[in-house]
């Protein structure tokens, strides 16, 4: 059985929200509060009252403290939960800001990685209560520049031809993961049409790409992404 505590939701970026995961949650009973910080809604500085920590992607990059000022607070926020023994996941920009909390560094502007394209588990990551659902790895989907470091204490659980971290984690119970596995196919279809102006400019052959990889890649990716959501979910 579920906390009844809901779990807390950071949205760092318009129209990165919870997306698959989100509806994962609704079908588990699983309660959530969205806190829209690039909307301006101020960010938590506790873990009191609430039974876990998930952190969204976003167009920006983890060190963009001056055009987004509310990103330290999510940094602290992390680590109170961290250290409160709460559940915390990060995906995408979320991830980058686990590594940056714990003292990882973040690689900026490197070669896009856009797409579905394979992510494969660590030895430690087959092992891993979430990570397992990863299997023997599948087609995810993806969109960042950024990378990290391994902060000291991670463990390894997952990667990608082009990034070495796709996912790690701290202690027991928090999450870092690059991958977008919360997106599914009705999500991606979504970003493609709302975000083109932001797609384009570095894939400009998308439009022709999508139906063609979706065709061959979105079932696997989606199954996987709903079964790493109920993994982490089951944290709780």
């Amino acid at each position: 059985m579920f906390r009844k505590m809901p779990l807390l939701v950071i949205e760092n970026y318009p129209k990165a929200d919870l997306a698959a995961f989100g509806r994962t949650a609704d079908a588990a009973g699983v309660p959530y509060l969205v806190v829209r910080a690039h909307e301006g809604e101020r960010v938590p500085d506790s873990a009191d009252g609430y039974c876990g920590l998930v952190v969204l992607g976003g167009g920006q990059d983890a060190l963009a403290d001056a055009q987004y000022p509310f990103l330290p607070g999510v940094c602290d926020l992390i680590l109170r939960f961290h250290e409160a023994g709460n559940p915390v996941l990060g995906i995408c920009l979320g991830c980058q800001l686990i590594a940056r909390a714990f003292g990882g560094t973040n690689i900026l502007a490197r070669p896009i990685e856009f797409g579905w394209h394979p992510v494969t588990p660590t030895t430690a990551g087959r092992n891993d209560p979430v990570l397992k659902a990863l299997g023997d790895g599948g087609p995810l989907f993806h969109w960042h520049t950024d990378t990290v470091s391994l902060p000291r204490g991670a463990v390894h659980l997952a990667q990608s031809r082009m990034t070495p971290i796709q996912a790690f984690r701290m202690g027991r119970a928090t999450y870092a993961i690059q991958f977008h596995f919360e997106a599914a196919l009705e999500d991606v279809t979504r970003w493609s049409h709302h975000l083109a102006d932001e797609i384009l400019p570095h894939t400009p052959d998308w439009p022709e790409r999508m139906e063609r990889e979706a065709r061959l890649n979105a079932g696997e990716a989606d199954r996987i992404g709903a079964a790493i959501a109920e993994a982490w979910l089951g944290l709780l």
